[in-house]
């Protein structure tokens, strides 16, 4: 049987630079790869430990996949990312990162916050206490 190895979404933007601007200076990602190489980027790549994401403009994505020609950007989702030390990574974020649920703990036990990224996307960041 086959093993899925890791799951990488490919968001629509729609301004991969400044996007790609936005999780490298306020989130601490790592550019990893970008098309083209310089310039006006149509698809960029960024990690952050082993949370990698993708961001394609629109124009390129509904090219590539016509059955999005129709659809948005955004989506009725929200990225849940599990991080160690998480109030270190909280307290390293700049105040300029809109923080629209604050640390706190859950019903169901971890520590948790949420962002909303530049684009409208939410990332809730969520920790299991030892």
């Amino acid at each position: 049987m086959a093993k899925l190895e890791s799951l990488t979404p490919n968001i629509m933007v729609k301004d991969v630079n400044a996007t790609l601007d936005y999780y490298a200076t306020k989130l601490g990602f790592t550019l990893i790869d970008t098309n083209p190489e310089s310039g006006e980027y149509e698809w960029g790549y960024v990690m952050l430990d082993n949370v990698g994401m993708m961001f394609q403009e629109e124009k390129s994505l509904k090219t590539e996949y016509k059955e999005m020609a129709s659809l948005k950007i955004g989506g009725a989702l929200t990225f849940y990312i599990r991080v160690k030390d998480i109030n270190k990574y909280f307290n390293q974020l700049p105040k300029e990162v809109n923080i629209i649920k604050p640390m706190n703990r859950t019903f169901y036990g971890t520590n948790e916050f949420a962002i909303m990224d530049l684009n409208g996307f939410i990332l809730t960041f969520s920790e299991t206490p030892e």
